[in-house]
């Protein structure tokens, strides 16, 4: 059950239950995406201020319920100006199933126990006080009986004190609970506070390039330039081979080339 909105309209407001009556039946696939609507309408206020998120934890998770063997999903619809509205949903279970789920089956059979678990329960804020929450329970009974269990087995926030109210008068007993624990621990933090930046006095200066040391290797020596001739090269004559230089023939007094005398021997 969830506490009832201040800021929703009362239930005097809505339709006058002498005129209405709340028909219930198993959901439809086309009923999923209006019941979520629904659901998180209900748990608004409620996952506000739980420490532990009741459920539906998520839309797929909710989908996937749907599909599920064993899980009765049940739809309390009230006839108002012409539509059904849903007022009312319960989900239920003959056995503990998700992987969500914190429930000790052990626990149950040492006390030879055969439980409903009621998964869900969920009353439209605008239609408190009006009996649904009681039918909706009297409904769960009735299908405990028809299954041959012995017991309503539900969770509830103990902070939740409307839905504990409406518990303890329909003769729940607290079963056993685990109670959230908090205790507060002197941290620091692992950041430093801010810290202010110092005024500059005046423009920073450029840093000073610092002195290298001098290295102790000595240099290659360089290589010598190569002097360049001047002058020109004699010009082989013809005859002459390549790589020889040419002398220059005796000349006679008139300029013209004397030739070498030919040895005796050559004469005769």
């Amino acid at each position: 059950m969830t506490p009832r909105d201040p800021e929703k309209r009362s239930s005097e407001d809505a339709e006058p239950a002498e005129s209405a009556a709340i028909h219930v039946r198993r959901i439809h696939r086309r009923d999923l995406q209006r019941t979520w609507e629904f659901l998180k309408l209900c748990f608004r206020s409620v996952n506000r201020e739980t420490v532990e998120y009741q459920r539906p934890r998520s839309k797929r998770r909710f989908f996937e319920v749907y599909e599920e063997e064993g899980v009765e999903q049940l739809l309390f619809e009230l006839r108002h100006e012409g539509k059904d509205v849903i007022v009312g949903y319960a989900e239920c279970a003959f056995e503990i199933y998700g992987n969500d789920n914190w429930m000790n089956q052990r626990y149950f059979t040492k006390r030879d126990m055969r439980p409903l678990f009621v998964e869900e329960i969920a009353v439209h804020p605008d239609y408190n006080n009006m009996g649904i929450g009681s039918f909706v329970l009297e409904q769960l009974e009735h299908i405990a009986k028809l299954r041959g269990c012995t017991h309503l087995v539900l969770e509830v926030a103990e902070n939740n004190e409307n839905a504990l109210r409406f518990y303890r008068t329909r003769s729940f007993q607290k079963l056993d609970a685990a109670i959230f624990l908090a205790k507060r621990v002197a941290t620091e933090s692992a950041l430093l506070p801010p810290r202010k930046v110092k005024k500059r006095s005046s423009a920073p200066k450029a840093p000073k390039a610092t002195a290298t040391a001098k290295t102790t290797r000595k240099r290659a020596p360089s290589a010598k330039p190569v002097p360049q001739l001047t002058g020109e090269l004699p010009v082989a004559e013809p005859g002459q081979t390549s790589g020889t230089s040419a002398r220059p023939l005796p000349q006679t007094e008139d300029g013209s080339p004397s030739l070498p005398a030919k040895p005796a021997e050559a004469l005769s």
